[in-house]
């Protein structure tokens, strides 16, 4: 694979409206230093933080003065540097936490990347699939298991048809869970016990904790995957199980009114995670315990919607929107 001078991406010199600041254009194309990969990219994934750190949201500084977006994508290793096997050389892969503390993200036909932030794309998975992973695969894997083995557990998803919610419904099931999982609608419930959830809770129901308490037995729940816990820790305190747990991975707010009182009661710990701040060696854990459920073909994808590059403020319009149910993909053609 011959690799070009230059490549086009998209990048944003400041932050804004997805349409007034998000840019299609060209970078230059840098051999990759040692420890590194360049990946030939031909999906890119967008994730709702991706959207909040273009958009300016409280809490998401600008940290480069130009930045090519998003975290997850998938491509062909086009060329090692200084100790990587060159047998990595046209391997197709998918990479993760690509823009976690740099200027360069997969929004772009080329990427330079540590080795530790790609892994093996299982064979007959497309890239688009592998773009999917990821933020949502990986938080979800964590979520779930990082506490420990949920087999024979009763495990709530908050948001179970949410990107990490989907993901999450899939690999508590497969790993042995009794799995709930809370949605909004009716069509989100399908789309949970599609993926896997034993039963689904619509949370807008007055009575959605007696539902819940109801479907444990009166037990409650040992294992709660968090997506909001600023709106959530009210129903978290009526339903948690004695000695139960909680995996915060998202918040609607920067603060919580937490009923702490009714948590300590029942001995409930709350575990928060980000998964950027996990070290390479749990991220390629993660990565390949996804990979054993690829190969598998036990896990389960959405994809929304794709735009070509040249349309990736229409993407990111697309995830603010709310109005998309699955993953959004960015085309890089070849």
């Amino acid at each position: 694979m011959k690799t070009p001078s230059t490549a086009k991406c998209a990048f944003y010199d400041q932050t804004g409206p997805a349409r007034d600041v998000l840019v299609h254009g060209e970078m230059p194309v840098h051999a990759p230093a040692a420890g590194e990969v360049l990946v030939r990219l031909y999906a890119s994934g967008v994730n709702p933080t991706d959207i909040k750190s273009r958009g300016g949201a409280p809490g998401r500084a600008k940290e480069f003065d130009r930045i090519i977006p998003h975290f997850d994508g998938a491509g062909t290793v086009a060329a090692v540097g200084a100790g990587v096997p060159a047998t990595l050389v046209g391997q197709n892969v998918w990479v993760f936490c690509a823009r976690h503390d740099r200027a360069f993200g997969t929004a772009a036909e080329y990427i330079s990347i540590g080795r530790s932030f790609v892994a093996p794309l299982p064979k007959g998975v497309s890239f688009e699939i592998g773009a999917c992973l990821g933020i949502p695969a990986m938080t979800a894997w964590n979520a779930v298991l990082g506490s420990g083995p949920v087999n024979g557990r009763t495990v709530l998803i908050t948001g179970g048809a949410g990107a990490v919610g989907h993901y999450g419904v899939q690999i508590a099931r497969r790993h042995g869970a009794f799995v709930i999982a809370t949605v909004s609608s009716a069509a989100k419930a399908t789309e949970a016990l599609q993926a896997g959830a034993h039963h689904t809770v619509n949370y807008r129901e007055p009575d959605a904790a007696e539902q819940i308490m109801a479907l444990t037995q009166g037990r409650g729940i040992d294992l709660l995957v968090d997506v909001d816990t600023t709106a959530n820790a009210r129903l978290a305190s009526r339903v948690m199980a004695m000695g139960g747990q909680i995996s915060s991975y998202g918040s609607g707010g920067l603060n919580a009114d937490i009923p702490v009182r009714d948590l300590r009661q029942r001995c409930v710990s709350i575990r928060f995670l980000t998964i950027f701040r996990f070290e390479a060696a749990q991220l390629q854990s993660y990565a390949a315990g996804i990979n054993a459920m690829l190969e598998a073909g036990t896990l389960q994808h959405r994809i929304a919607q794709q735009y070509p590059l040249s349309e990736i403020a229409a993407a990111h319009e697309a995830v603010e929107s709310g109005a998309v149910s699955g993953k959004v993909i960015v085309s890089i053609g070849a």
